[in-house]
């Protein structure tokens, strides 16, 4: 399995990248989100990798950090999104904006992406809120243990942002370390992306 690649960017296409590395130029189906991320072509460039086995190919895609990465992987577990659909949905959404839109059962802004029609989109939120029930199965944000940063948890955006971190596959005790220094009067948007973005510094 390639967990990641970091090499040099020598083409760019809509929905793919290549990125040599050793003398080996491998192509990635990636994200439009992604694709804004990366660099130049020509210059130096990390991507986290999924590749996909199936009988008749095998494709490898690329994503500018963990929470796309790991919110591809559990759009993939939903029946009937394969890769390019996730890709579609994550070319017009961002981890953050998917989780909340799944969080308050807003499946008509999953309606955006290319190829997602209103069943899709309705099947999407309710079989990724029924994983999120087994994750939180109580409904509540459990309290932070001894040996975690004291996060705020009664109710309000902090709480918010810890279910559609769920959303993303993280479970509260994941996330919560994460999330002492940040702003609990901050948007939820902005809540899961600071706390996305000091995960993915660890």
């Amino acid at each position: 399995m390639i967990y990641s690649l970091n090499g040099t960017v020598i083409h760019t296409e809509p929905n793919a990248v290549v990125i040599e590395c050793g003398g080996v130029g491998y192509k990635c189906l990636t994200t439009m989100n992604t694709l804004s991320r990366l660099p130049a072509v020509g210059e130096k460039a990390m991507i986290y990798t999924h590749m996909i086995v199936r009988e008749d190919a095998v494709e490898l895609c690329g994503f500018a950090d963990k929470g796309e990465l790991n919110c591809f992987k559990l759009l993939t577990t939903i029946s009937g999104v394969g890769a390019k659909v996730a890709i579609a949905i994550l070319s017009v959404l961002t981890p953050e904006q998917i989780a909340l839109a799944v969080s308050s059962g807003d499946s008509k802004t999953l309606t955006k992406a290319s190829g997602v029609g209103n069943k899709l989109a309705q099947r999407i939120v309710l079989e990724m809120k029924d994983k999120v029930k087994k994750m939180m199965p109580s409904g509540t944000v459990p309290e932070p243990s001894m040996n975690t940063a004291a996060v705020p948890m009664a109710g309000g955006n902090m709480e918010k942002a810890i279910g559609a971190l769920a959303v993303l596959g993280y479970s509260p005790d994941e996330v919560t370390p994460f999330m002492g220094d940040i702003d609990p009067t901050l948007p939820v948007e902005a809540i899961i992306g600071e706390t996305l973005k000091a995960i993915g510094k660890r």
